[in-house]
């Protein structure tokens, strides 16, 4: 079974939650004998890496730019696929899916999975955001079978198109903690010393808020906004002058490999106050190192917090400030243990698990398929 992944930035990257999915989801799939194809942006990744774990990496060209680079790449790895004998072509993210229609009429089995109403967020307006509602509509009319990494977004395609939308949770891997060296002695960081924000520096992630409501406390402890922009410097340039001169408010710049897991591993509180999500990695993430989290009570982030954490009402800094300082004051009481927050993400959030659910779904999808590339008896040794 061959599978082509367009929509994606590239991999391995930590440049957004689709990437680390597509990442994921890939090198399982490969594990169970499927031939994966992830198509690839430069900008993002290392071209000369030709394979990641069995996976095959593909650079097609595209235009740099914010509202080009998505939609040309996945138009051209999308003409790479047609003449490469997939089986399956899977788009990730709304904006690709308006290529679906094409994939379709040319006779090759489409999959759309959607991590987010990309519509919603501030950076698009006027045309793109139409653009991008097409892309919505392109998922639930043109794929021949839709994910959801959202439960709110399963019962949203349900009520607007009547359509049976496959849900297929994140998944996130249990780390160690590690202890805090390099950020030590970059940022002069201590354990449990410092409220963290992970995540990409853009206007729907709230991080303005965050800055706002921090500056209201009083304490010791700093904020460490780890990040880099994407197309968003403008927003970035923002942030920096909210935090004014204010030497506790640190930002990193993008962050991977052993100071991810040290800024994880060491946060006194994980903090996510965005307005939209599809569902959070980042703070699977954070929780998966056991930390206490505060996220805003959009749908998506309590359905991953659940009872393991506290919540704040989205866009409202005085709630915000307010659940910071409480947690501040009165830690040793909130009675949610270390040991308790990741037993219940390793139960409940499991690539292994995404990856056989995303497994069945081909099979089932080939099945119907006399034309398919694959025999049938190759898709029950498959599966």
């Amino acid at each position: 079974m061959k599978i082509a992944m367009i929509g994606q930035k590239g991999i391995p990257s930590r440049s957004g939650g689709i990437e680390i999915h597509v990442e994921e989801i890939a090198k399982r799939l490969v594990q169970k004998g499927c031939e994966v194809d992830v198509y690839c942006r430069k900008s993002y990744c290392d071209e000369k890496q030709k394979t990641l774990e069995g996976v095959n990496t593909i650079f097609t060209p595209y235009i740099n730019t914010k509202r080009l680079d998505a939609i040309t790449h996945s138009f051209t790895s999308l003409i790479h696929a047609l003449f490469g004998h997939n089986d399956i072509i899977h788009f990730h993210a709304l904006g690709p899916s308006t290529l679906a229609i094409i994939a379709k009429v040319l006779g090759k089995k489409v999959v759309c999975t959607v991590h987010g109403l990309d519509w919603k967020r501030s950076k698009w307006g006027g045309f793109s955001s139409r653009f991008l509602k097409f892309g919505e509509y392109a998922t639930a009319r043109f794929a021949h079978r839709t994910i959801s990494v959202s439960e709110s977004l399963v019962d949203y395609y349900r009520e607007k198109y009547k359509k049976n939308v496959d849900y297929i949770k994140n998944g996130v891997e249990i780390k160690e903690c590690v202890s805090p060296e390099t950020i030590r002695e970059k940022w002069g960081l201590e354990s449990k010393a410092y409220f963290l924000y992970l995540g990409r520096l853009v206007p729907e992630k709230g991080i303005h808020y965050l800055i706002e409501a921090y500056k209201r406390l009083s304490t010791d402890k700093k904020l460490v906004i780890a990040g880099g922009s994407s197309h968003s410097d403008d927003y970035e340039r923002e942030l920096h002058l909210k935090a004014g001169d204010n030497e506790k408010i640190i930002f990193t710049g993008f962050v991977q490999g052993r100071i991810l897991e040290e800024l994880l591993s060491n946060a006194f509180v994980y903090v996510l106050p965005s307005d939209i999500e599809g569902m959070p990695i980042s703070l699977l993430e954070a929780m998966s190192y056991g930390k206490l989290c505060l996220a805003s009570d959009i749908e998506e982030n309590r359905a991953v917090i659940s009872r393991y954490g506290i919540t704040f009402k989205h866009r409202d800094i005085d709630d915000l400030s307010k659940k910071m300082d409480m947690i501040l004051n009165d830690e040793e009481n909130l009675n949610i243990s270390r040991s308790t927050i990741i037993e219940y993400i390793k139960n409940n959030f499991d690539w292994d698990d995404a990856a056989d659910k995303t497994m069945k779904l081909y099979v089932e999808l080939l099945k119907k398929d006399n034309k398919s590339n694959v025999k049938r008896k190759q898709i029950g040794d498959l599966y």
